[in-house]
C-alpha cells in the first residue's frame, strides 16, 4: 500500500536530518518550517538543545505577517541572518526539514546566505 503524503514528508525531514547530523560537528542548524500561512526559521544548537537565534513571517517588524510567499521568505531570510551576525554566528547547516528546496525555502536560503550566513 502507497505511503500517505504524512509519511513520505516524515521519512524526507529524517533522510535530511541524519545527513546533517553526520556532518554537524558542533555547528548550529538552521531549521525551516513552512505553513500554509507563515514561515519561520531557527538557529539550533543540537549539543545543547537550545534555540540561539529565531525569525519568523509571524514577527509585525518583517511587516509580512499572515503572508506566506517569496517575498516573506526573503524578508524572514534576512532578518535571521542579521540576528545571527549580531550573536557572532557565522557558520550553519541548512535544514529544510521535509520541504523541497525551491520557491520560498530557497528565497530563504539565497537571503540568509546573501546576509552573511554560510551553510
Amino acid at each position: 500500500m502507497a505511503d500517505s503524503k504524512r509519511d513520505l514528508f516524515q521519512k524526507r525531514r529524517l533522510r535530511v536530518r541524519s545527513k546533517l547530523q553526520k556532518l554537524a560537528k558542533g555547528r548550529p542548524r538552521l531549521s525551516v518550517h513552512r505553513s500554509n500561512k507563515n514561515i519561520s526559521v531557527q538557529l539550533i544548537d543540537d549539543v545543547n538543545g537550545v534555540t540561539l537565534v529565531s525569525a519568523s513571517s509571524m514577527e509585525k517588524e518583517l511587516g509580512v505577517v499572515g503572508r506566506n510567499n517569496v517575498e516573506a521568505a526573503s524578508k524572514v531570510g534576512t532578518a535571521i541572518a542579521e540576528r545571527a551576525k549580531a550573536k557572532g554566528i557565522e557558520d550553519c547547516f541548512f535544514d529544510r526539514g521535509g520541504f523541497l528546496f525551491h520557491g520560498k525555502v530557497k528565497a530563504l536560503a539565497d537571503a540568509a546566505r546573501e546576509g552573511g550566513l554560510k551553510f
